[in-house]
C-alpha cells in the first residue's frame, strides 16, 4: 500500500490549475481527459490529484495498491464502504470512511496495459 495522491475534487480545474500550478510552483505530471490533472510537489513522491468529475466529493488520501479487490474483501469490515470496488481507466478504485469520518481512496492500476 503506497500513498500515492492527495485526491482534491475542484469545482473550477482551471482555476484550481492556476493556483497549485503557476502559483504555489507544483509540475504538471500528467492529464486525464478535460477534468483530471496530477501535480508534483516539491521535494515528495505524492502528487496532487485536481479532478472536476465530482466537485462535492471528499479531500483524501488515494492510496495505489496490488489488487483493490483483495484490499476490500480483507479490510471492508475495518473500513466504512462509501463506494465498493468499481472499474476505472486503468484499473479499480473503491472509496472508504476511516472510523474518525474522514474519506479514504484505495485504487490498482491492474487493467493498465
Amino acid at each position: 500500500m503506497k500513498l500515492e495522491f492527495l485526491f482534491v475534487p475542484t469545482s473550477d480545474l482551471a482555476a484550481s490549475l492556476t493556483l497549485y500550478r503557476d502559483t504555489f510552483g507544483f509540475t504538471e505530471v500528467w492529464r486525464e481527459g478535460e477534468a483530471t490533472v496530477a501535480l508534483a510537489l516539491p521535494g515528495s513522491d505524492v502528487q496532487v490529484m485536481l479532478d472536476a468529475n465530482d466537485p462535492k466529493a471528499p479531500v483524501g488520501p488515494l492510496f495505489v495498491v496490488d489488487s483493490v479487490e483483495t484490499f476490500h474483501s480483507g479490510r471492508s469490515e475495518a473500513l466504512g464502504v462509501v463506494e465498493a470496488p468499481t472499474e476505472i481507466p486503468g484499473g479499480f478504485l473503491a472509496t472508504y470512511q476511516d472510523p474518525g469520518g474522514a474519506t479514504i481512496y484505495v485504487m490498482d492500476q491492474s487493467t493498465d496495459q
